[in-house]
This record gives structure tokens, sequence and C-alpha cells, in this order.
């Protein structure tokens, strides 16, 4: 484009500006999932066409950090976390994403046009797939979980988990922006690396829609799930106590409305160990009077030798049985920092299917949800605890671990949203907690165990990436002839 040369520092603020402005709305707290797929074309288009490298370099790395002013709203506003919190891990991430730009300019501008356009997405996998280790982050920051309304698409994750979806975003804007670039200089046969990306889409939305149409189960099981935002956490006895109180108060109601598992949320006060004779018998009384299991959340406080362990437990009450318990596996630093991470995983006992348990962060990470899946489970129960601005964004990130898994999902989250959904993702009811009263759902939840490639393979699609980057990365082939103009351009031109 003549403009973009002519006047190089206005389209690069409007790329910026463009890109920004839809990734704020696009991977907000709210998503808006159509935006994600145009977010990256503004900041793709300058980098193919602009004559200098840095112009490219400098816009894609200050519209990605631009864009991640929401998570610096969430950590630094709400959650009271140092500016470095989102300060560091955004700045590389800007980084890393203007080296995947420019690796996508580098590799179009000389012509190799198929790898150009998968380079991109390919290295962005990699990168999410690597910064799923971060202990306190997991998979949270993956754009896939701004397609969760968008059905079909979602149904990629029980092929790839995460990673195969952020793929298929930037392979989009990928695909159109070298359409762009190749169809203005018209080159032979332009349209088709393009068009291959697009088919590659286009084969995507149509197996999630066959799999969305498969019959649904015929076994079911009714769920209630119970929360209330009015105390945040009972930190003694008598409140706790009370709590505890008024929760199986509730859950009786819905037991008698049928409910066969009562789930509630986590962490709803502290439970010390010698307290437990005071709090077991209201929830095990009601459990073993009307039959149904209940699950509830504690910080229980363990005495051990001559310390004491603390955890973040989900207390689950079966009838005419002892107590069991889960122990959260990864916890939300720094709130979480001194408690003890669990190990194990936990299986609902009389119960009718293989049912589970883990809460809240845990389900921002690969394991152990997988491992859930693995054996076999029909449904599982998420206690959770969210922030209320991140009720829609962070507490639907479970929904992803449950196509991957092929699985149904049931959701507890005071200052949330009491959510369940089935193994493909559907919604089947959601209600929002009310800091004034509890709020209650029932839900008949279809069981069923879906077998699903990830369940097999787990994370084999990045590793697929890394093979794609390095192809990318050592191109040395021209899929079109350029024009001379083209072909004769100065190295500092053409990077």
């Amino acid at each position: 484009m003549a403009f973009v040369s002519e006047r190089p520092l206005l389209a690069a603020t409007i790329a910026v500006l463009a890109t920004a402005g839809l990734l704020l709305a696009g991977d907000g707290m709210n998503p808006v999932w159509p935006l994600m797929w145009i977010a990256f074309l503004p900041a793709l288009l300058l980098a193919a066409e602009t004559p200098s490298w840095r112009i490219a370099c400098a816009a894609a790395a200050l519209s990605m950090l631009l864009g991640s002013l929401t998570l610096f709203y969430y950590l630094n506003i709400v959650l009271h976390a140092p500016v470095t919190a989102w300060l560091v891990p955004a700045s590389i991430g800007s980084l890393l994403f203007a080296a995947g730009v420019l690796l996508f300019r580098g590799l179009l501008r000389r012509g190799a046009a198929f790898t150009a356009i998968v380079a991109l997405p390919a290295f962005w996998s990699v990168c999410e797939y690597l910064f799923s280790f971060a202990p306190a982050n997991g998979t949270a920051g993956s754009l896939a979980y701004t397609q969760e309304g968008f059905l079909p698409i979602l149904q990629v994750a029980s092929l790839t988990g995460p990673w195969g979806i952020t793929f298929l975003l930037l392979l989009f804007p990928s695909a159109i922006a070298s359409g762009a670039f190749l169809w203005r200089r018209k080159l032979p046969h332009a349209t088709l690396a393009p068009g291959l990306a697009l088919a590659v889409l286009a084969a995507a939305i149509v197996f999630g829609a066959v799999r969305l149409a498969a019959p649904r189960s015929q076994q079911h099981i009714k769920v209630g799930l119970l929360a209330t935002d009015s105390v945040e956490f009972a930190e003694n006895e008598t409140e706790l106590q009370a709590l505890i109180q008024n929760y199986a108060a509730h859950a009786e109601k819905l037991a008698r409305q049928g409910a066969q598992i009562v789930l509630m949320p986590e962490k709803t006060g502290l439970l010390l160990d010698r307290e437990t004779n005071s709090v077991d018998p209201m929830l095990q009384s009601v459990a073993d009077r009307t039959g149904a299991t209940l699950i509830i959340g504690v910080q229980h406080v363990v005495p051990r030798d001559s310390s004491r362990k603390s955890y973040n437990e989900a207390r689950i009450y079966t009838p005419d049985r002892p107590v069991d318990t889960y122990h959260k596996q990864h916890m939300l630093p720094p709130f979480e920092s001194k408690l003890t991470p669990g190990t194990s995983l936990a299986m609902l006992s009389k119960a009718p299917a293989p049912i589970g348990v883990a809460i809240c962060k845990d389900m921002d990470f690969i394991h152990p949800a997988l491992d859930y899946g693995r054996a076999g489970i029909d449904l599982l129960l998420d206690p959770a605890w969210d922030f209320n601005i991140d009720r829609t964004w962070h507490g639907h990130i479970a929904i992803m671990r449950g196509v991957e898994g092929g699985y149904a999902i049931a959701h507890t989250a005071k200052q949330g949203f009491l959510t369940v959904t089935d193994d493909r993702g559907r919604i089947l009811g959601e209600v929002r907690t009310d800091s004034g009263a509890f709020a209650s759902l029932l839900v008949d939840v279809p069981l069923r165990h879906d077998q699903t490639v990830f369940d097999r393979f787990g994370a084999w699609f990045p590793w697929m990436a890394v093979l794609l980057l390095l192809a990318a990365a050592y191109s040395d082939r021209s899929d079109f002839n350029f024009p001379k103009a083209t072909r004769t351009m100065k190295p500092s031109q053409t990077w």
C-alpha cells in the first residue's frame, strides 16, 4: 500500500490502536469471541507492507502490550498484585509476539508464503505451551479461552488442547494478510497459500459441527449447586459453624428436590482439625438423611508432628461413609503460597458413574484434569472462588477442560457463577451468585465419557508446532516468483 510507505508512522499508529482495541474487547474479562479473528490483522497487514522492519517490530510489540491493559487492571487494581506481576509477563509476551511477526514478515517478503502463514501461529502456540508451566499462570493466558462461545471451534480442544485453537486464531489473520500482500503484487496463484490455510479453518469448523451433532447421553444425574457471597471467608469457629449450618439447610432443600450431588464453593472458611467433630456432623447428617453426596471447600489446618499444614481442601460427605477429601494441587500466589498442595485425585464413592473432584485454579492447568480424563470420569466437580470481575473469563476456563477430557463440568464459585456444562462445552445452566443470599442451581447432567484424542496423546500439538516452526525458520524456498522490484530489495528492507 502506498499509504504505508508514504506515511509510515501514521500507518503504524493506526495499526497499533486497531489491534490493541480489538484485543481489549476480544480478550478481556468478558471476551467478544468474533473480534479475536481479526484482532491481529492490522498489525500483520502493516508488517507485510512496511519497508521498515523496525516499524513492524515496534508496532507489533506495542499493540500486544496495550492490548493486555485489561490484565493490568485485573492484577494490580483488583487483586492488588505488584506492577511487575503484569509488566514482566506482558513485556515478555509483547517481545515474543514481535519476534513472531518479524518471522512472518521475513518469510512472506522473500516469497515463502506457505511457511510464512504457519510461522506465527506455530510460534505462538509453542510460546503458550511453554507459558503453561508457569506456576502462577498455567494455561490461563491462552488466547483459546476467548473462543468458548464459538462451540464448533471449541471442539478442536478435544484433539489438540487449547493450543490448536490458538493456532487457528493466528492462522486466519496470517492467511488474510499474506493474501492481501500477494494479490496486490498480482502474483500467479496468489490465493493458493491463503486458500489452503482457510480450508484448514473450514475443516476445523466442520469437525466441530459434526461433533456437536452427536447424540447426547441418555444417562443423567441431578446435581445441585449452591453458593453465597454474604460471607467471603469464615475466619473463626463460631462464624464457620453458622455458615456451614446455613449451607447444610440449603443443601438439604436441594436434595429434597432430587439433587443426588450438592456442590458448594471452595475455602468457605478456616477449619482447624479439632473443629471437624462439630462441623462434619452438620453436613454428614444431611447426606445420611437424603442419600445425596455433599462437597464443600475449606482451608483445613492439620497438625503434623511439631508443625501445622494447611490445605485448600474439598470435604466430601457420602451417605453412610467416612468423610473423604481432595486437596487442591495448584495454588494461587501469593494468597495461597503457604498452603500445601495435594498430589492425588479423588473419586466419589457410591456414585452411579465415575465422578472426580478438582478445585478452582486446578482447572487453569492441563493436569489434574487430563488425569481425570484418562481415568474415564463422566463428570468433574469444581468448587471455586472467583473475584466478580473475572467470573466470565476465569469461571469459564473449566469448560475447556471438559471438552479436552470428554466429560461434563459442574463449577460452583462464590463471587462468580454456578455453571454446568456438558462434554461438548454447552452451558446447561448458569446462575450468578448473590452477595446477600444463597444462589442455587439444579441441573440434570448427562453422564458420558467421550474418549478424546487429547485424552490419549496429551500435549502432542505443541510438538507438531515446533516442527512447523523449525521448517519455517530454515525455509529458503520461494513459493512464488516475485517481480524484479521485490526480489532486489535490500536486506535491510526485507527484514
